[in-house]
């Protein structure tokens, strides 16, 4: 990547969350600013809203009760931070609208970095607000901002405990390839590291999610009265323990793991777990109370378990009345929604709900 590597010559080395940042953002080569949609079957990764569109649809039944605690007189707001091809936003929308909501206008609005993206959700939802960022939504506004596996790709340090202090992971290049170099970490980066690390030896990495942090803050400012909702994979400091040995940082490509972050900028997924107790914190420091849920927890409590039941009973009656392609579609839906709830899969995500 050309930016990259103009950016290698002036500095000599960079800290990695400068590297992921141009690697998945930047305007001219950056993975998510350019090429195709991502998070669909042809693309890299699948997330639960395109696994099941009742994931947006029991989503839209905390939106509603959102609504009704907040906007009985002001417009409801639902931003998506994220929004991709719109598989959330859009059943969302088509749920909301179905139910008994104040006498209060749906004001949607849809953030994407990716071209791509904006162009595939203004055709599907054309009433949305498309945006590429989350400074142009308006603040004070009564509803609910969705992130639903954003707080992973944002830009992040990379920390490694040295003795009773931090080092810090760096990129390089020898004028040929990008390599992994080791400084001094910035205070900052020292400071968040011992702050959320949890237990950790000599050697351990740790994702410094500086970023993160600043992304909530910006987010619950939008909302006068309405909740912040975050859905990733990640835990709290504690649980992250066991996997400080090699750190969390991987890619994706074309739905598999991918190779070192270094060896194809642009062109793979970068990720990491998001260290909850870090969430938390943030959301409770701009104000927030928050919540903690895994996601069978929370979609169970909105609803999902009996969605299933009505769509099993449907099944029967379709099987008991001959009619095969409606009982494949029910039983379809039926096995994407449990895909939702699996205890070792996507019900084993986070969902993290900041109230305001």
């Amino acid at each position: 990547m050309a930016r990259l590597m103009q950016r290698l010559g002036e500095g000599g080395r960079i800290p990695f969350d400068e590297f992921m940042s141009i690697a998945l953002y930047d305007p001219d080569g950056g993975y998510f600013a350019t090429g195709p949609l991502r998070s669909e079957a042809d693309g890299d990764f699948l997330t639960s809203p395109e696994v099941s569109p009742l994931f947006g649809e029991t989503m839209a039944r905390f939106v509603a009760s959102e609504a009704g605690r907040c906007c009985a007189k002001t417009p409801i707001t639902v931003v998506e931070a994220g929004a991709g091809s719109g598989s959330l936003l859009d059943p969302l929308l088509v749920a909301l609208t179905a139910m008994d909501l104040p006498p209060s206008p749906i004001e949607p609005w849809a953030i994407e970095v990716s071209d791509a993206a904006r162009r595939r959700l203004e055709a599907r939802i054309p009433d949305v607000r498309v945006v590429a960022s989350l400074e142009v939504v308006p603040a004070r506004r009564c509803g609910v901002v969705l992130a639903n596996e954003l707080l992973d790709n944002l830009p992040a340090a990379i920390a490694v405990r040295r003795g009773a202090g931090w080092a810090e992971r760096m990129v390089e290049t020898d004028g040929e390839s990008l390599l992994w170099a080791e400084g001094p970490a910035r205070p900052a980066v020292a400071a968040w590291a011992e702050r959320f690390c949890g237990p950790v030896v000599e050697g351990s990495i740790v994702e410094v999610q500086i970023e993160m942090g600043e992304w909530i803050a910006a987010a619950l400012s939008r909302l006068q009265c309405g909740s912040l909702l975050v859905v990733d994979y990640g835990d709290t400091a504690a649980g992250l323990a066991s996997r400080r040995e090699e750190g969390t940082v991987r890619t994706y490509s074309a739905h598999h793991l991918g190779p070192d972050p270094l060896l194809l900028p642009g062109t793979t997924d970068i990720t990491m777990d998001v260290n909850i107790d870090a969430v938390v914190e943030a959301m409770e420091e701009a104000g927030a109370g928050v919540t903690v849920f895994t996601q069978a927890e929370f979609l169970t409590q909105w609803g999902l378990q009996d969605r299933i039941a009505e769509l099993r009973a449907l099944e029967l009656e379709h099987a008991r009345s001959g009619a095969t392609m409606p009982r494949l579609q029910a039983h379809s839906a039926i096995t994407g929604a449990r895909a939702l709830l699996h205890p070792r899969g996507l019900g084993d995500f986070r969902v993290v709900v900041g109230r305001v």
